[in-house]
């Protein structure tokens, strides 16, 4: 994989995932107390350079064939999920990602609950709803790193993309100080979970010893092989009878619920 492809696939990738993260500051420090959704911020910042530092030396020192195997399994877990939920919005089965509806959800949450203090943060409920946000994101943003990283022997290249990706939704959040509605994340969403399932299938199959024609190349085949299938399903889907009037009001009310 070159270093320009994985660049900018860890760049997309963590980018979409640093969106749903700033929605989640931006709510706790407007609802809230900036000084405890930027220490919440902070804090979880510090917890993923732990983990990075801790997990990055030690993925490179995996037998690669083994790591590609492992990393495609997972790869193709998350990335099939991806896909699946990104395929349902396309086809109208899933309400669309909506950053503002989940910024209004999440401002009118911190705004209701009670305010406490803590020794060092003015607002423990600003910090636990930043932190835990910023945290859980964050993770994946981790993952997205040391599997591309790792296995392409540079996971120094893959945590730069990661954070710069990070970097440029969240200056542009913290600039206009509003959730980046305008942000074509579904597409994004789409588009990541395309590469991850192809990667995926790439890098799992050599992991079990199989040879693709062309090496590297193939991934030219198999990239739009994964996104016209996809594709292929959305326009199926939308032609499937839609369930019964309860049915999608209550699948709409789990995806009010649901921040990913």
């Amino acid at each position: 994989m070159g270093a320009g492809a994985l660049f900018i696939t860890v760049f997309i990738a963590c980018a979409v995932e640093a969106v749903e993260a700033t929605t989640i500051v931006l709510a706790a420090g407007t609802a809230r107390d900036w000084r405890s959704a930027s220490a919440g911020l902070l804090a979880a910042l510090a917890v993923l350079a732990a983990v990075t530092a801790a997990l990055g030396p030690a993925v490179t020192t995996l037998p690669l064939q083994a790591l590609r195997l492992v990393v495609g399994a997972l790869l193709l877990v998350f990335g099939l999920q991806w896909l699946r939920k990104a395929i349902l919005r396309a086809s109208g089965r899933k309400p669309l990602h909506d950053e503002d509806a989940i910024y209004r959800q999440q401002l009118a949450a911190a705004r209701a609950a009670a305010r406490r203090s803590a020794r060092l943060v003015p607002d423990l409920y600003g910090f636990t709803l930043s932190f835990k946000g910023v945290l859980l994101e964050g993770l994946e943003v981790v993952f997205i790193a040391l599997t591309f990283g790792g296995n392409a022997r540079r996971v120094p290249l893959a945590a730069v993309a990661a954070a710069c990706g990070v970097a440029v939704v969240a200056l542009a959040g913290l600039a206009v100080r509003a959730p980046l509605a305008r942000v074509p994340e579904n597409a994004m969403k789409f588009a990541v979970g395309v590469m991850l399932t192809a990667f995926g299938t790439f890098w799992g199959a050599e992991g079990a010893g199989a040879s693709w024609p062309g090496a590297d190349a193939a991934l030219l085949v198999i990239v739009p092989a994964v996104a016209a299938f996809a594709l292929l399903l959305v326009a199926v889907t939308r032609r499937v009878p839609s369930a019964s009037p309860a049915a999608a009001a209550e699948r709409a009310a789990a995806a009010s619920t649901e921040v990913s």
